[in-house]
């Protein structure tokens, strides 16, 4: 903790706008992303005399469905169809927000997103196992409620909804893109089959609840 609010602190008193001392605080969060979502975070609040506005840096984990074995297995690989398929998804999140006040308990927020996405499939009797991966740019906005359950302490609770652009899609040698410039493509696919088939993020509801806690003094 010491060492988030030293580097966040640094990198704020060195900007001209830092008027004062600012306040840090860092938690983290869990919830719904369309998957089992964590997040850590820190926030920095009165960093500059006279604007209301705080800056959170998130960073977190969700796991997700990654979508269809079978078209995946087709689009990017093979049409061969033996084995049993168990898949597994995941997005590392990372995020910055600004964050405007509404009231004691209440505040907007909106910022960017960057995602890492990772589908894995594999036919267990068939001999295979490959990822299909895509790394997405997008926005979010949302609001926090916040309530007080100690001095230093809040419990945060997190709703907002992202959007994500579409992004080029990985898998061993292939590779789809939404421009249509494919790499070794299987058979007449394209881009848009292969979105269809894999659960890239696209627009991903989200609610959260979690701790903060004020550092310093």
């Amino acid at each position: 903790m010491r060492a988030i609010r030293a580097v966040v602190c640094s990198l704020l008193l060195s900007s001209p706008l830092a008027a004062q001392q600012p306040d840090v605080s860092a938690g983290g969060l869990i919830g719904y992303q369309r998957g089992l979502g964590v997040e850590s975070f820190a926030t920095v609040s009165h960093f500059a005399e006279g604007l209301p506005i705080s800056v959170r840096l998130r960073i977190g984990r969700t796991a997700t469905d990654p979508g269809d074995p079978t078209a995946a297995r087709r689009i990017f690989i093979n049409t061969a169809t033996n084995g049993t398929p168990v898949e597994s998804g995941r997005t590392w999140n990372g995020a910055l927000d600004v964050l405007v006040p509404r009231g004691p308990h209440h505040r907007l927020w909106a910022g960017i997103r960057y995602t890492h996405f990772l589908a894995n499939f594999k036919f267990i009797g068939g001999n295979e196992d490959f990822d299909v991966r895509s790394s997405i740019w997008g926005l979010s906005a949302g609001a926090d409620l916040i309530y007080g359950v100690s001095p230093r302490m809040d419990l945060i609770i997190s709703g907002g909804l992202e959007a994500y652009r579409s992004s080029r899609l990985q898998g061993h040698d292939t590779s789809y893109s939404p421009n249509g410039q494919n790499v070794n493509p299987r058979e007449d696919f394209t881009y848009r089959d292969a979105d269809r088939a894999i659960n890239q993020p696209r627009l991903r509801p989200t609610i959260m609840v979690g701790l903060s806690r004020k550092l310093g003094r």
